[in-house]
Order: structure tokens, then C-alpha cells, then sequence
């Protein structure tokens, strides 16, 4: 057994004993074989591929004989019965052969990743949202299965749809999920003694994964209950078990197999359920292979998006701006199901708080259920939302006290060792933001551009530049404490070659290559030396998800636990045969060396084989320390905490609410970097992606509950020229992950979205300049063009109407 405690022996920093800020080291290898393999900037695995059109995806692969091609008749309404479904004209349809509803699902009629039954998997009775699965088509091309669904004669008798949170809780609407509070203090007794109080309100918008492959799902069926998925998800053990469930037959019997997907951002959590279940149920009812595509309009009309909220707070708080007591409550759009609803708005209030400390708080969600597609997981998981909320607070306090935002921030920082109480009871660990700000607050040299920004905004009657800093404080774990697990399975092969495989997917993160690093850095070999392996459920079982920022703190541990494993017992072998002890014996540089003596880890390998020695290993880790009571509202849900924190300017024109972000100085703590290469392309991609969220991203549904902006015609993701023209990306030097991780790394999946709300302050605090920052603008986002520009001409009325009072 290896001793979990010893999985990484490089010591961790003394509290408070952290140095200077740098950018970490990326260290190019001079020679394949060096002392170590983690912590080194190495290339994307594929990147190569990438670029070059070899990296093989779903639609890719070579088609068995006989393919067939499914596609999916969707609803026309967003909430009715269904009266009657005609269907004669579907299976007419040259080259139809075979038309599925729910009738034909020999299992259950249910792909509810919760186990709340709330999400069939085609709807016969009801309808719950716009274009929800009714059937499926099968036939010889996907062109005649699309052509052939548009013939279905489906009538209906509508219901009133529910389509915003507004709605929700005029109707009365009931929750997806059971809501969360989280209270500490006496709230009210702490508002009522404050010096100071304010109320308000926030919109805040959903987002749309738009990863580059769409769903896309191929099933191949097999003898007896047998069937093989090669699904794009980042859930296999999922996929795998709700294949199983539809169909009636064993997990045993489906093996669910991904390589690679690109992109994912939580959309393929649990939303290629639909698609897999679909082509698995048609692949064994036809006995051929069978894939499923949808179009990118049908997949993002379909599929769930980023939970938009609506955000009421009250805060109470003092002349220099400290809060005394926080009360907040975000009510989300959650869909027509729970999904993951529940966890999702569970995370929007464990980050209601983000960097800051409230005295007194209670937090509470309001999940509510609509008739729009089911929301889902998406990068940040919730996290994103209750940040936002979190920097409203302060914004609101710092136009009040007429304080800099940054000096309320700094004053409202969790302490160390006291004031550092979270609303869920988790003590503060860790706390590394003061250093962060206040050497980002110096490089970016913060006090004197916003001094120039002010000098020259006064001068410049179209164009108003804005400045903000904010910080992030991001919970590392799943808040489900039984998915903190992951396994992973190591051979050694005569030659010296290493297979690796993991629960883990690779979605362009580049969690292959990290954990091929971390394998090689064991057996101190070359990563050419090291095989990566597709994610299947027939290697790794009852895996995680690829999800909240773990995939390299889980997978990394189980593969370095089973490498150790296989390291232990050549040592033990080697020790044995050249009669030293084994700590003596040292891997190095794809040598074994003992004293005088040295071979090839091949000869090694080779020699243990002969000697019987097993040569494989199957890893497990366990995330420790972690526990969450939901009833109580108590715990330690999170391992630990990365943080962050981003300075961004931006440019906007008065005239047209255009705008543009001129620079943006980012520092980031990554822990003991696995991979300064792929951790910086993690910080700028998740930097980006957060901007578009608040910015240009618009999901915008009509009254009768239709997305309108399903297409990238309508809906604006970032583009190139959208990248800040000055783009600064520094890591934070701390010493490494204070907790035992891989490496003392710390994840860099989603934390780095969340740096992005510095653009949206920026745009309130150039809107904030047109009346001299004497009004708090309270933007919501997205900010798009025109949302700024209704601020502008907002502000603009207001700084005449006080114009005009004190004319009188």
C-alpha cells in the first residue's frame, strides 16, 4: 500500500511564510530525460494534432458498415399536452428505418443525472420547454432522418408558459430543487445597528457553452445486451449508467469510451445523456451502429446553459465602508428539471462572499423550475454568479462612502486567524488575496492610472475610460463529498514503455498532459515513453465527472498512487537482487542507480518480468478533510482555495455604448504550476470566456419561452479582436498548494473565468465618470453595447436632474 499522506514529498509552506510575487518558471527541458517531468511547460499533447486536423473527434472516426443516422423530432411549444402525435409520414420517408418515442424505450424514460425523475427522455404527454425531444428518427443519412422528422404532425394544447424568474415567482412557480440557506449572526439585530444600509437589485445573464464539437454521440452494439458508446462527454460512469437504465440491461453490459472533446465548459456534464441514450436505444433496436449529431441551432435550443439569476441584497456597513451584515438572495431560472440545478445554486451561495468576510449573513437560493431548456453546469458551476453579487456589494458601498472600490475590498478581506469565518462555517485556511492585490495594486501600478484615467476622462467629452481591480477566492471540490474520488490504472510493459489511464476526460484542458506528467516524473522517463489512453469504463471504473477544477487534483494523485505502487515493487525487487537498501536505489533520468551500480529502466522492467514482479497497478485517491452537512448549512466543502486577481481597462464610446478593453494585468495563484504552458492558456481562455459571459454573450427568450439567439448570427461569443489589447498574465509565487496535491499544484480550470468581473466594473466605472462618480450605475450584464449605453444616457439624466436641484 502507499501511503496517501506521502504522495507528494515536497514541503509545504509555513503560514504566512510566502515570497515575493513572479511569474513561475517556464522551464524548457534541454534533453527528453531530465530529473523531473511536473512543473515543466510542455506542449499540449495534441496540440499538434490540433493544428494539423489529425486529432480524431466522434464524427471523425471511421464509420462501422452500415451506420445509421439518428435525429430528433423536437416540440414546437414551450408548455402544452400533447393531444396527438402523427407519425405515418415520418416512417414513409425514403430511407426511414425505424422511428423511436417513448413507447420503444424498453428501461425507463428517464435521464435525470439527480435521480429526482424529472427528465424523460422523450416527452409523450407533456411538453416542458421549446424543442423538447418528442421522437427519433433513423435512417440510412442524417440528411433524410432531419427531412424526414420536419414531416411529423404533432398537436397540441398550450399552457401557459413560465419563462423568467419574474414570472416564476409571480405564478408562484415551485423549486427544481430543495433552496439553500446559509445564516451566521443575527442578521437582522446586525442591519439594524448598521450606520448604514442599501438595497438593491441585479440581473445577471445565462451563457451558452458553444463549444467548437457539438453533441454528438455513436453507439455500436454488440452480443447480447452488449453495446459500445463513444460519447463527447465528460461523464462516462454517467453516460454509462444512464445507457444501462434506458435500455434495462446492467452497467456491466455498456462501455462508454471518450478521447477527446472539443470543449466541453459543462455543457457535456450531463447533457450528452440525450444523445447517447438515443443512439444506444436505436443501435440495439436495429442491431447496427448508429450516430447522432444535432445541428448546432437544434444543440443549442436543446441542451441547458449557464444559470441566469436575478440577485436581491441588502447590506449594512460603516463610514469606512466595512460590512456589518450581508442578506442575499438569488433566485435562478433553473428550466424545466433539476439537473444540476441544485448544486449549481448551492455553489452561487458558498461564493456569495468571494474574497470578503460578512460579520453577520444569511444567504438563500431560489431555485425555481421554467419552461425553458434545463440549466446546467457550466464553468465556475455557480461560483461565477455569487461572485458577481459579492462585487455588487462593494460597488454599492464604495459609491456611498465615496471610497475607491479597491480600499473597500482591501478593508472587507477575510482576515487571518480571525475574521475568516465563511457563511458555511469553513474556517479560512489559507488566505493569500491580501498579497495578491497588494502586489497586482503595484505592478499594474493602479493609483496613478486611475488618477490619469480621471485627468483624462475630464477631458474627453465621447470617450470615457474605466478602471477596476477585483479579486477571487474560488472553492476547490465538488460539494457532492462522494464524488472526490477518481482512480487510475498504470502498466508497464517488458520494453519500458508506460500505459496510462484515468477517469479523467480531456476536453482541450490539458489533463492528459498533466498526468502523463505526473507518471513520468515517477519512473523518471521521457513523456514519448508513456502512452495516453482514451477514457473508457472498461479500464476505470465509477468515475467522476471532469468537473470543478479537480481533474488534475484527483487523476493525478490515483495515477502517481498506482505509479508508486509499481515503483515500490521494483525497488523491492532490485534491493533484493543487488543487496542494498531500498532507499538507495534512485530513479533517474530513465536510469536506476544504487551506489556503483546503474541499469536502464528497461533492463530493469525486463528483469522483473522475468522474475515474476506484476507490472501493473490500479491508483485510488481520496480527497480528505472534506464534509458538507446541506440541512445544517455547515462544513468544510472545499480542500482548499485558489485565488486571483485582475486589474482591466477599458474604453467606452458615449455615443453608441461601444466599447473595448484596452489592457488587462492579471495575477494568478496555480500553486506549484503541473504546467506553466497549459495553466497560462487555462488563465487567458477562462479570462475571455468570463468577459464574453458579462459582456456581448445575450441569451435572449421570447415570451412564449423560444430562444431567439441560437445561432452565432444572433449570439455574440468573443472573437479574436475582442482579446484585450494589452494582455499582462503573471503567476502568484506562494510556495505551492499549502494541502498535499500533485505536486503542491492548485486546479486553474474555472477560477480564472471569474477574474473577468474586474471587466464589468470597469464599464460600470467609466459609465460611473459621466457624473463625476456620483452615482453607483448598477449594470447589469451582460453589458452589452446597448446596456451601456441606456447607463450612459441613465447617468447623463441624473447629473442634469442634480444640475438642475441645485440650480433651484
Amino acid at each position: 500500500m502507499v501511503d496517501r499522506s506521502s504522495l507528494d514529498e515536497r514541503a509545504a509552506p509555513e503560514p504566512g511564510g510566502r515570497r515575493a510575487a513572479k511569474s513561475a518558471p517556464s522551464r524548457e527541458p534541454t534533453d527528453r530525460l531530465v530529473n523531473s517531468r511536473m512543473h515543466l511547460a510542455m506542449p499540449h499533447d495534441s496540440a499538434h494534432k490540433h493544428v494539423t486536423g489529425e486529432a480524431l473527434y466522434i464524427d471523425d472516426l471511421p464509420e462501422p458498415a452500415g451506420t445509421a443516422h439518428l435525429y430528433l423530432g423536437l416540440s414546437e411549444r414551450a408548455h402544452a399536452k400533447i393531444t396527438a402525435i402523427h407519425l405515418d409520414e415520418v416512417r414513409a420517408f425514403p430511407g426511414v428505418l425505424a422511428v423511436l418515442t417513448a413507447a420503444d424505450i424498453p428501461g425507463v424514460n428517464d435521464i435525470s443525472s439527480t435521480g429526482r425523475h424529472d427528465e424523460v427522455l422523450l416527452a409523450s404527454e407533456l411538453i416542458s420547454y421549446h424543442r423538447q425531444p418528442i421522437f427519433a428518427v433513423v435512417a440510412e443519412t442524417r440528411d433524410a432522418a432531419r427531412r424526414a422528422c420536419r414531416t411529423a404532425k404533432v398537436t397540441y394544447e398550450d399552457l401557459p408558459p413560465v419563462v423568467t424568474v419574474e414570472e416564476a415567482r409571480r405564478a408562484g412557480s415551485e423549486f427544481v430543487t430543495p433552496p439553500l440557506k446559509l445564516e451566521r449572526g443575527d442578521i437582522a439585530a446586525a442591519l439594524r445597528q448598521s450606520p448604514h444600509r442599501l438595497t438593491g437589485s441585479m440581473r445577471l445573464g445565462g451563457q451558452e457553452h458553444f463549444y467548437l464539437e457539438g453533441q454528438v454521440a455513436l453507439a455500436v452494439p454488440g452480443e447480447d445486451d452488449d453495446v459500445t458508446v463513444h460519447s463527447s462527454t465528460q461523464h462516462p460512469s454517467e453516460v454509462q449508467h444512464m445507457v444501462s437504465h434506458v435500455l434495462g440491461i446492467p452497467s456491466h453490459a455498456v462501455t462508454v469510451e471518450v478521447r477527446r472533446m472539443g470543449g466541453a465548459f459543462g455543457g457535456k456534464e450531463t447533457q450528452g445523456n440525450l444523445f447517447a441514450c438515443l443512439a444506444a436505444l436505436a443501435a440495439k433496436k436495429l442491431n447496427r451502429a448508429v450516430k447522432c449529431r444535432p445541428d448546432r441551432d437544434d444543440d443549442m435550443t436543446i441542451t441547458g446553459k449557464r444559470h441566469d439569476f436575478l440577485i436581491d441584497y441588502e447590506v449594512g456597513f460603516d463610514d469606512q465602508g466595512v460590512i456589518q451584515a450581508s442578506d442575499l438572495v438569488y433566485a435562478a431560472r433553473c428550466g424545466f428539471s433539476a439537473d444540476l440545478s441544485g448544486p449549481v445554486t448551492d455553489r452561487a451561495l458558498f461564493h456569495a462572499d468571494n474574497c470578503y468576510f460578512y460579520p453577520s449573513v444569511r444567504a438563500r437560493s431560489e431555485p425555481f423550475r421554467t419552461n425553458t431548456c434545463s440549466n446546467t453546469a457550466f464553468r465556475g458551476f455557480g461560483g461565477p454568479q455569487g461572485m458577481v453579487g459579492a462585487e455588487r456589494l462593494i460597488e454599492e458601498i464604495a459609491f456611498a462612502t465615496r471610497l475607491d472600490p479597491l480600499d473597500v475590498r482591501k478593508r472587507n478581506f477575510y482576515g487571518r486567524g480571525e475574521r475568516d469565518i465563511t457563511p458555511y462555517h469553513q474556517r479560512v485556511e489559507d488566505n493569500i488575496i491580501g498579497e495578491i492585490v497588494e502586489t497586482l495594486e503595484k505592478t499594474s501600478r493602479y493609483r496613478e492610472r486611475r488618477e490619469a484615467l480621471r485627468a483624462a476622462n475630464a477631458k474627453s467629452r465621447i470617450v470615457k475610460h474605466g478602471l477596476a481591480l477585483t479579486p477571487v477566492k474560488f472553492g476547490i471540490s465538488f460539494t457532492a463529498t462522494w464524488f472526490n474520488q477518481a482512480g487510475a490504472l498504470v502498466h508497464v510493459y517488458k520494453d519500458g514503455s508506460v500505459h496510462l489511464n484515468h477517469g479523467g476526460t480531456e476536453m482541450g484542458q490539458g489533463l492528459y498532459m498533466k498526468v502523463a506528467q505526473v507518471v513520468a516524473d515517477e519512473f523518471q522517463l521521457g513523456l514519448d515513453r508513456v502512452k495516453i489512453t482514451a477514457t473508457t469504463t472498461g479500464k476505470v471504473p465509477n468515475t467522476s465527472a471532469t468537473a470543478a477544477s479537480s481533474g488534475s487534483d484527483l487523476n493525478g494523485m490515483a495515477a502517481q498512487a498506482a505509479a508508486r505502487m509499481i515503483k515500490e515493487r521494483l525497488i523491492g525487487f532490485l534491493a533484493e537482487e543487488w543487496s542494498v537498501p531500498g532507499e538507495e536505489i534512485l530513479f533517474e533520468a530513465g536510469l536506476v542507480r544504487a551506489r556503483n551500480r546503474s541499469m536502464t529502466f528497461e533492463e530493469l522492467v525486463h528483469a522483473a518480468y522475468m522474475a515474476r514482479i506484476q507490472l501493473s497497478a490500479a491508483g485510488f485517491y481520496k480527497t480528505p478533510k472534506i464534509h458538507w452537512d446541506r440541512k445544517t448549512g455547515r462544513g468544510h466543502p472545499f480542500y482548499y482555495f485558489a485565488y486571483g486577481a485582475a486589474v482591466s481597462e477599458v474604453a467606452i464610446d458615449t455615443l453608441t455604448g461601444e466599447y473595448r478593453v484596452e489592457r488587462v494585468d492579471i495575477l494568478h495563484d496555480c500553486g506549484n504550476s503541473l504546467n506553466p504552458a497549459i495553466d497560462r492558456g487555462q488563465i487567458e481562455g477562462g479570462f475571455v470566456q468570463g468577459m464574453g459571459w458579462l459582456t456581448t454573450e445575450e441569451l435572449w427568450f421570447d415570451k412564449e419561452g423560444r430562444l431567439r439567439t441560437h445561432a452565432p448570427s444572433t449570439y455574440k461569443i468573443p472573437v479574436a479582436s475582442d482579446r484585450p489589447r494589452v494582455f499582462n498574465v503573471e503567476f502568484f509565487d506562494g510556495g505551492g498548494n499549502r494541502e498535499p496535491t500533485v505536486g503542491r499544484s492548485k486546479a486553474v480550470g474555472e477560477p480564472p473565468l471569474m477574474l473577468a468581473i474586474s471587466v464589468l466594473h470597469a464599464l460600470s466605472d467609466a459609465v460611473a465618470s459621466i457624473a463625476d462618480h456620483r452615482f453607483c450605475p448598477r449594470l447589469d450584464a451582460p453589458a452589452t453595447p446597448e446596456g451601456v449605453l441606456f447607463a450612459v444616457e441613465e447617468m447623463k439624466a441624473r447629473s442634469a436632474t442634480l444640475c438642475r436641484e441645485a440650480v433651484r
